[in-house]
């Protein structure tokens, strides 16, 4: 067919095809097409670049720490023009929110499939899981707890990254809200809120953990299991409910200048 006959004649020249354009032009919906039809790979240039860039400041973190760290040394490494990589990530912060957006989104993938249990067991499954979507990245991390705990503009309690910790802190909250012996709803979103403070001191003391491949990681993962079940009974009284309740109004406060829970939007 003539299809076909273009299609080898263009093959043939063993060139690239490119499409050039303004943003939001069609490039890449054109390009897929172009590529189908002519039984060629298609590169998206943006995605490419970004992906490239995106591996290469993980790896700068690690090496030198986060405030050492400069946009120029990411372009280096990344082999593109400083001005080019501003395009994709215009600050370290920006750097920070993708890594954050990334890592919550596929982590709330990963905690949809919890299975209906006790509230303690959903727990560990959403703490488990946790430890699991962060474990290839922990080395990042490792060299981001200052940023993680103090920083104003990028740390996990700040306005900025309130999109990462709203998805992370449903997780707990559903695991609580939605288990067979869930308690009343007020007592389940001050329960939950607490198993997110719970997780994160956890995965705190993970990133700091100098033991054998963080063998007292393991140990109070085991003791938390431990506990867990006389935690559940002793829920179970009136007391334990308004300790739990003053406790995350507490919290709220302190860490989320937020005195007052949100009822139609448990993550914030």
């Amino acid at each position: 067919s003539d299809t076909t006959e273009r299609r080898h004649h263009l093959n043939a020249l063993g060139r690239h095809v490119v499409l050039v354009g303004f943003m939001g032009a069609g490039k890449s919906t054109h390009g897929k097409d172009a590529a189908m039809r002519l039984g060629r790979e298609f590169l998206d240039l943006d995605r490419a670049i970004e992906e490239r860039a995106g591996k290469s400041i993980p790896e700068l973190f690690e090496e030198r720490g986060y405030q050492a760290t400069t946009l120029r040394d990411v372009a280096d490494r990344a082999r593109v023009s400083v001005g080019l990589l501003y395009r994709y990530f215009p600050s370290k912060r920006a750097v920070v929110l993708a890594l954050y957006d990334e890592l919550s989104a596929k982590y709330a993938a990963r905690a949809a499939e919890m299975k209906s249990a006790k509230w303690r067991d959903r727990f560990m499954f959403a703490l488990t899981t946790s430890l699991q979507v962060l474990s290839p990245h922990r080395s990042t991390l490792a060299a981001l707890v200052s940023v993680l705990v103090g920083d104003a503009n990028e740390g996990l309690f700040t306005s900025t990254t309130a999109f990462s910790r709203q998805r992370v802190h449903e997780v707990f909250h559903d695991a609580v809200a939605g288990a067979t012996d869930a308690p009343r709803p007020e007592v389940a979103a001050a329960l939950g809120r607490l198993l997110y403070l719970v997780h994160l001191a956890i995965i705190l003391w993970w990133l700091l953990d100098k033991s054998p491949k963080q063998r007292a990681t393991t140990s109070l993962m085991a003791l938390v299991r431990r506990a867990l079940p006389a935690c559940a009974l002793t829920l179970r009284l009136p007391r334990a409910h308004a300790f739990v309740v003053a406790g995350d109004k507490l919290f709220r406060e302190a860490l989320f200048d937020d005195p007052e829970p949100h009822k139609s939007r448990p993550g914030i």
